[in-house]
């Protein structure tokens, strides 16, 4: 989906398919067919925007195979799709019944992470709409926190394999006049856990196609002010790549029983859910929300925030409910003023299979009307910020 800024320039609004999470090739085509044209009928849209994720696998056919990709382009175009993003954050694995921790590796101390995202930003230089020049890549905020911390040597490699980005980035917008961009995308837990952590690293790559990547889930469960993280990116001229729209789960009271109870039902053995309170002392967390809900690791003092993506459109019942106000508040931030921080927004409720029994979706129909419920959410906040619907 295309929105036209009051500036003139273009927003694009996508959907990330890593909902529907394939290995192969053919398990990509099979999402196009069986979810993603399906969401946008239900949209009655001629195009949309989907924020593609390519698994490892995926990604090498297509690399080893420029028909494949000319033909990938092609179907896309047939089923009135287009793409101006990808996520690169999961490797490999995304479907598999426990996830966890595996989603961070390879890092950014891992080669074949670099030899990936080079890799997806050769496709994506393939798969932009005739029309499009730039595109966009999410990526790992650098490395899971342990055993990196311990490493001296982390550090200087993960810069270095930045930086080596930022140049293969230089020549291949050069090579096929297509400018890709990445971002690290900051989440509890790993050594860019807020955005604040991000700058250090970024100001000393210093390349202007490499930023960040907000996602409004992972802000709100580390509990940050929408407005002074941006603009506090802004002073340091931290580029903004895309925003991953998102909401955390809340808990006000989470010292009740029945919060704890309504919590626990959201604790689950495939997602990590990293989960985060406010103290006076500072920032305080478990790795996951079974941690938090079942000992006494975490203060109950003050609300909790869980990193579980709940559905835009359908925040849980009380005594739960979303960081939905948050996403709100970013989205003013970036898009609402006199010029947009980014171009590219994608929703990423990666976990509708996670949720718990009663809230899951059954069938293919259902899952396709709760992201096209969500996608409708997201349209009506930017037009409401004075952006206009394009067709």
């Amino acid at each position: 989906m295309r929105f036209r800024h009051p500036d003139g320039t273009t927003v694009h609004l996508s959907y990330c398919t890593n909902v529907h999470p394939a290995e192969t090739l053919d398990g990509v085509r099979a999402q196009l067919r069986d979810h993603c044209e399906p969401v946008r009928k239900r949209l009655g849209r001629d195009r949309l925007g989907i924020g593609l994720w390519l698994a490892r696998d995926a990604a090498r056919t297509l690399v080893n195979d420029p028909a494949e990709l000319r033909s990938l382009h092609a179907e896309l175009d047939r089923r009135g799709l287009e793409v101006v993003t990808l996520n690169g954050f999961p490797y490999e694995g995304f479907g598999a019944d426990e996830v966890k921790y595996r989603v961070y590796k390879p890092d950014w101390t891992d080669p074949e992470r670099l030899a990936h995202t080079t890799d997806l930003a050769r496709l994506l230089a393939g798969l932009l709409p005739d029309d499009a020049t730039e595109g966009t890549i999410s990526t790992l905020p650098i490395a899971w926190r342990t055993p990196f911390e311990s490493d001296p040597e982390a550090a200087r490699t993960a810069h270095t394999a930045l930086t080596t980005l930022g140049e293969r980035l230089d020549a291949l917008a050069e090579l096929t006049g297509k400018s890709i961009r990445v971002g690290l995308e900051p989440e509890p837990g790993c050594t860019v856990e807020t955005t604040a952590d991000a700058i250090a690293p970024l100001t000393a790559v210093a390349h202007p196609r490499i930023g960040i990547c907000v996602d409004t889930c992972h802000l709100a469960t580390s509990f940050e002010e929408p407005h002074t993280a941006l603009d506090t990116l802004g002073a340091a001229d931290i580029p903004i790549v895309k925003s991953q729209l998102s909401a955390a789960l809340h808990a006000e009271h989470p010292h009740l029983p029945e919060v704890r109870t309504a919590l626990a039902a959201f604790a689950e053995p495939r997602f990590l859910h990293q989960t985060r309170t406010s103290t006076a002392a500072g920032l305080r967390g478990t790795d996951d929300l079974d941690e938090a809900v079942t000992g006494r690791a975490l203060p109950d003092g003050a609300p909790w925030r869980a990193h579980f993506h709940v559905p835009l459109h359908a925040p849980p019942a009380p005594p739960l409910t979303s960081t939905l106000p948050v996403l709100r508040s970013t989205l003013t931030r970036l898009v609402g003023g006199a010029r947009p921080l980014t171009r590219h927004l994608e929703v990423e409720t990666y976990t509708w299979q996670a949720l718990p029994a009663a809230l899951r979706p059954r069938t293919r129909t259902q899952l396709a009307d709760g992201i096209a419920a969500e996608l409708t959410l997201a349209r009506d906040l930017l037009v409401d910020l004075g952006l206009k619907e394009l067709p």
